[in-house]
């Protein structure tokens, strides 16, 4: 097999030895590489060593269940793209429901037939060949939004910092895969529009007049225009459009209030303000922790701030606050790593 053309390489999970065979002779005899898992925990060591294209999941397995091993799967970035395709002999459909909630992208019912599953299997490797493609376009898109953060910091941790809070906030709410993963990219291309937005306004030393901020707020419609051509970045949108939004009114673009505003935005910009308050900045020192809560609080109970949302974001400060901090050795996604690439290369201290 390894000398032949293959088709893709799939890793299938399953801790019935029948089932492996007759899975593995199925998709060999399609010109597939197969490797193979008796659990959740061996297929999750084998997916953070090797590279696989599609990955069938048996639903009920001792330990990690296959629910389980997909949302773990879904929360590691490096994985996002991989199909998962549950196999199960359940005919319960709320089960399916909460597989497809888990993060997986299809499922087949035992038992099937080699056609069925081989189909399947086709459709899932096509459809991440096309992601892939579509991904190395978001990398580079997601690079230039780290190069305008960059323009206000030395560095665009800002955005990883983002990144990885807000995540930390999404799992505290309970939030899903999907809405975990809008989170992680808002904070990347949150302020994307501001490539729209003139250096003399952007890096101003100094309060903006009025028709100065009049363009500055075009950013968030700019930046939710630049996305809108990719359909994996609709979830992000309301991020990158609402996240200046105010709970109680006044806000920008759209002057939404109270729940209006998407929940996604409104727990990313809980986020924003913090790290915004938390760390340096050009014009202001980092806030201490007790300052920071004191400030949530009292804009909570002027009625500033989703009273829910702020609440269990001041749990988060009070109770685990080194959960926010973004691990030294947090693996760097594409984008990131262009970032640097071009950081390194002395063309933005050229433009700064």
């Amino acid at each position: 097999m390894l000398g032949q053309n293959i088709r893709g390489r799939i890793l299938i999970v399953d801790d019935n030895a029948a089932q492996l065979a007759l899975q593995r002779a199925f998709l060999e005899a399609e010109s597939y590489y197969v490797c193979q898992a008796e659990n959740g925990l061996e297929a999750l060591g084998m997916l953070a060593q090797e590279s696989f294209d599609a990955v069938l999941l048996d639903l009920k397995m001792p330990g990690l269940g296959g629910d389980k091993v997909c949302e773990l799967i879904r929360k590691n970035p490096k994985l996002n793209l991989l199909p998962v395709i549950i196999v199960t002999g359940s005919i319960d459909d709320d089960e399916l429901c909460k597989s497809l909630a888990a993060g997986a992208n299809d499922f087949i019912r035992k038992p099937y037939r080699s056609i069925e599953l081989v189909a399947r299997v086709n459709s899932a490797v096509r459809q991440k060949r096309k992601t892939e493609e579509l991904d190395n376009a978001e990398s580079l898109l997601f690079a230039l939004a780290r190069m305008v953060e960059a323009k206000d910091e030395a560095t665009g941790n800002h955005c990883s910092r983002l990144s990885h809070s807000a995540v930390v906030f999404g799992e505290a709410l309970g939030l899903d895969a999907a809405s975990l993963n809008a989170l992680r990219r808002g904070g990347v291309m949150h302020d994307i529009g501001k490539l729209a937005v003139p250096d003399s306004i952007l890096m101003k030393n100094g309060p903006l007049n009025d028709a100065e901020w009049k363009i500055m707020k075009q950013h968030t419609v700019v930046g939710a225009q630049l996305c809108q051509g990719l359909k994996s970045m609709e979830p992000v949108m309301p991020i990158i459009r609402s996240h200046h939004e105010r709970w109680q009114g006044g806000g920008y673009p759209d002057n939404l209030q109270g729940a209006d505003i998407p929940l996604l935005a409104r727990v990313f910009q809980i986020v924003d303000i913090y790290d915004a308050l938390s760390h340096d900045r050009p014009y202001k020192k980092a806030w201490p922790r007790d300052r920071v809560v004191a400030m949530f609080q009292e804009e909570m109970e002027k009625g500033w701030r989703d009273p829910y949302l702020t609440e269990a974001f001041l749990d988060i400060l009070r109770l685990e606050p080194e959960t926010l901090l973004v691990p030294e050795r947090m693996e760097k996604d594409l984008s990131e790593k262009i970032f640097e690439e071009i950081m390194h290369s002395g063309v933005l201290e050229s433009l700064r």
